[in-house]
């Protein structure tokens, strides 16, 4: 009975916490749970996960063409465009940005990081609005690279 409670608790942990996997070990025990998600490729997808399917897929072919680099969420959090509300954004659209230049805050468990750019480069189109939750490898800009 009390692993069936340990296992609840946890399910409902990763609800709430929005987590796919979640791998524990303690007393010589260890838990893996997974959550389930039906693949783009599945048969049963919504209306609107096929339409969002769709325009990634389209995005995608749009920036191979514009020859456009994408920077990644490199963790799950909280996207920040301003180091405080009120504050002045990190970068905007058309803004030349340099490696290691903040472009954004990423909130996670509380504690806040600095994400900055690998490359030299325009910021083309902000690809995610001030406050939303990110997936790790979700793309964040779309970033024209500069010699």
């Amino acid at each position: 009975m009390e692993i069936k409670k340990k296992l609840e608790e946890l399910v409902k942990f990763m609800e709430e916490n929005d987590l796919c996997e979640l791998e524990i070990e303690e007393e010589g025990r260890k838990i893996k749970l997974k959550k389930y998600t039906p693949t783009i490729s599945g048969i049963n997808l919504s209306q609107e996960k096929k339409e969002i399917a769709s325009s990634e897929i389209t995005s995608q072919k749009e920036t191979e063409k514009e020859n456009l680099i994408e920077m990644k969420s490199p963790m799950v959090g909280t996207f920040y465009r301003a180091p405080s509300p009120g504050a002045k954004p990190f970068v905007e659209e058309g803004d030349i940005i340099n490696p290691g230049d903040v472009v954004c805050i990423i909130e996670a468990m509380k504690l806040m990081n600095e994400i900055k750019a690998e490359v030299k480069g325009e910021i083309v189109k902000i690809l995610v609005e001030n406050g939303e939750p990110v997936e790790f490898g979700q793309p964040l800009f779309l970033i024209r690279p500069l010699p």
